[in-house]
């Protein structure tokens, strides 16, 4: 039958750790250790005859079928003399000498029925009026409840102690259960479920001793009213006596289940979170019919504390690696985008920028990756990464038909949206030779219309889930941005710089204690007016200045910002001692442009050079965002000559630290435009920052003069990047110290 807390007199606290005082836990305490029994016994005779007795002597030996007087001990209690206690009563008769013994082990009865105790006793000889003996005097004090109160404290603190090292849920759940079997009076199967974060269910927590199917015959079990003892307990908050599982209604979609696995009766306690949220369920099975006692209750309600105290343990635990994998996941995804936006703007190229695009998504989105896009009225596939070489060159010979009904890529192309399948691209490709299971396809847009589509394909079961897409369409929306950006610069990089002719120094002016050689190479076929320009020109006070730089943008209005920053340098360097005092006036010249003067920023290298007798030139120059000028020793080493500085015309107070830098007899200084590192060859490779280096160092121990510098960068790039003209112009000013 089933037993609620108001029925049963020892049940009415058990329903969870939730509302346990002080108080009860004390009362579980003393109802689980007791209290200390003194047994009493005198016994006449070599046989031990049970004279007299007090009533906890027969309570602890059995009860009323051994309460009998007039018997030998080794006849009432025959298992005694198996464990050496008749021989121990024999020898206090014989010599007269009391017998005592500490914690000593004794098991009443024998077989199922054998029930085991611990007694400190004393064995005194009974002796008459004569001092002979007559017989044996037994006085014990039960320490039975004293022992199991030490192999509790011992168990549990070992539990506490894995709770608290964060051992694994299950391990801890496990090791509960096979104490409390170890520790209950009675035979019993302990079984702890686990609520669903919803409590609506409860699965498989531990539970050694039932029968596997039983085990995953309950796995996943409702909370309701009159859901076997657990999923009522569940239910009701409250702990469920069930004393047989055969007459009670609870059981009724679960007794057949109930007999092959062998149980009897089942006693089921909630497990309660300090806010009385549902952790999961504490039972107690039988083997038969059953009604609990004080001291089962209260074992039940100290692990069900115990018990819950575990599993928030691990659910905080679960709570906080969770919220650190969201983190790291948060971390990844910013770290791939700032990565990814780092390369697609490092530098004011379009076609590289898409390029880089591919590169970045692979493979961190995707083992495979193509972008395509519409050039002439058709689709050209401009990028391509793979994890292998052979992959790369068949994912690059695949070209998407522009007007292709059943072509991924021309759908998005006319769409502008988005396409996820989970499962290779309709149409023609190479989609079998290599394993293509789902594909991911982007639009880039402009101004809402695709100019070209960035494809992800995947080769497993890994799909394209929602955060995948969302990171991919971010990556796309930047690589747009970024490449529209790079063509913007291009085009107007492009256009003809028809001032920029009169804006060149017509011959390089005679520098005392200098040798000074120039170059500029404009770009395209037939142009000789850009971005790039030069200047040098004497200052009152026998010092020189110096320039080089970049303007944002070709033609007239590049000429036009040209000749503003080179006759507003020459125009205030008169007055301004310092080259920042020269470089702040441009750039407030530059901001101070009417609008339709245009708006580009400049980058430029300033500086004043000053003859120091025959030790060579004092230079004092600064940096506004311009390539790093280089300085190569009489020796040929190469060293850069890194100085921080803001670009012009963006900020109305750039940071602009002037450095200084002496160059020794034969020493030089070289000043250059991007135009010449960024010069590519037939594989579209940069010649790059260390190309140019690496060419100025192959003169070591060679006489340098400014010219022989200028040639010896223009020989490398014509050799690096071949015949035709470059994207860029290309301009360097070279000052060497004359050698004296």
């Amino acid at each position: 039958m089933t037993v609620t807390p108001e029925q049963h007199p020892h049940a009415t606290a058990a329903s969870g750790h939730a509302q346990r005082s002080d108080h009860a836990v004390e009362q579980d305490l003393v109802a689980l250790f007791g209290r200390s029994t003194a047994v009493f016994a005198s016994l006449a005779g070599p046989a031990h005859m049970v004279e007299a007795a007090n009533d906890a002597f027969f309570a602890a030996i059995g009860g009323d079928e051994r309460a009998r007087t007039g018997l030998p001990l080794g006849q009432l209690l025959p298992e005694l003399a198996k464990q050496g206690f008749i021989a121990l009563l024999d020898q206090v008769y014989r010599s007269g000498k009391p017998y005592i013994g500490y914690d000593a082990r004794i098991v009443w009865g024998e077989d199922a029925a054998a029930r085991e105790a611990f007694f400190d006793f004393i064995y005194e000889p009974r002796l008459d009026a004569a001092g002979n003996v007559t017989g044996v005097r037994v006085i014990g004090v039960e320490t039975t409840q004293v022992k199991h109160a030490q192999q509790l404290t011992a168990e549990h603190r070992a539990l506490l102690e894995q709770i608290a090292r964060q051992a694994p849920l299950a391990d801890v759940l496990d090791g509960m259960a096979r104490v409390i079997e170890r520790l209950a009076p009675h035979e019993v199967k302990v079984s702890i479920l686990l609520a669903d974060s919803d409590g609506r269910h409860l699965r498989h927590g531990a539970a050694p001793s039932l029968p596997d199917f039983y085990n995953q015959a309950i796995d996943g079990i409702a909370t309701g009213e009159g859901v076997g003892s657990c999923g009522t307990a569940a239910h009701r908050r409250r702990i469920v006596i069930v004393s047989d599982i055969a007459t009670d209604p609870f059981w009724d979609d679960f007794r057949d289940l109930a007999n092959a696995a062998g149980v009897a009766a089942c006693w089921s306690a909630p497990i309660l979170a300090r806010d009385r949220s549902l952790l999961g369920t504490f039972a107690m099975y039988h083997t038969a019919p059953r009604m609990p006692q004080e001291a089962d209750l209260a074992l039940v309600r100290v692990f069900a504390d115990t018990a819950a105290l575990a599993i928030e343990r691990h659910r905080a635990e679960q709570a906080r690696r969770a919220a650190e994998a969201k983190e790291k996941a948060a971390r990844d995804d910013l770290a791939f985008l700032l990565g990814a936006s780092t390369r697609l703007t490092s530098d004011l190229d379009h076609t590289q920028t898409l390029q880089r695009l591919a590169s970045s998504c692979t493979p961190t989105l995707a083992p495979l990756c193509a972008v395509d896009v519409i050039d002439a009225g058709r689709v050209r596939r401009i990028a391509t990464a793979a994890p292998t070489a052979a992959q790369e060159e068949l994912l690059a010979s695949h070209i998407p038909v522009y007007d292709a009904a059943d072509d991924a890529v021309a759908r998005v192309l006319a769409a502008g949206i988005a396409e996820v399948a989970r499962r290779t691209p309709t149409g023609p490709g190479p989609w079998t030779e290599l394993g293509v299971t789902g594909y991911l396809c982007i639009p880039l847009l402009d101004r809402g219309r695709a100019f070209g589509t960035l494809t992800l394909l995947s080769t497993s079961e890994n799909v394209f889930d929602g955060h995948t897409v969302a990171l991919a369409e971010e990556v796309a929306r930047r690589a747009a941005s970024a490449a529209l950006n790079a063509r913007q610069y291009t085009q107007r990089a492009a256009l003809a710089r028809d001032l920029q002719a009169g804006l060149l120094l017509p011959e390089v002016p005679e520098v005392p204690g200098a040798d000074v050689a120039t170059y500029y190479h404009p770009a395209g076929e037939g142009l000789d007016i850009g971005g790039d320009f030069y200047d040098l020109f004497p200052l009152p006070d026998g010092r020189w200045a110096f320039l080089l730089g970049d303007v944002c943008g070709r033609g007239a209005m590049a000429a036009t910002t040209t000749a503003l920053v080179r006759h507003t340098a020459r125009a205030v360097a008169r007055f301004l001692p310092e080259p920042d005092g020269v470089v702040r006036a441009v750039n407030q010249a530059l901001l101070d442009r009417p609008d339709s003067h245009g708006s580009g920023f400049v980058t430029l290298v300033y500086g004043h050079l000053a003859p120091a007798g025959d030790s060579g030139l004092d230079i004092a120059l600064v940096r506004a965002g311009h390539t790093v000028p280089l300085h190569i020793d009489g020796s040929g080493t190469v060293s850069e000559v890194d100085v921080p500085g803001f670009l012009l015309g963006m900020e109305t107070e750039p940071r602009l630290p002037v450095h200084h830098l002496h160059l020794k007899p034969g020493e030089s200084l070289l000043l250059y435009t991007d135009g010449i590192t960024e010069a590519r060859n037939a594989d579209r490779q940069q010649f790059g920052e260390e190309g140019l280096i690496d060419a100025l160092r192959m003169r070591h121990g060679k006489l340098q003069t400014a010219q022989t510098i200028i040639d010896t960068v223009i020989t490398a790039v014509e050799a690096f990047a071949g015949p035709h003209d470059g994207d860029d112009d290309q301009a360097a000013l070279a000052l060497t110290a004359d050698l004296r």
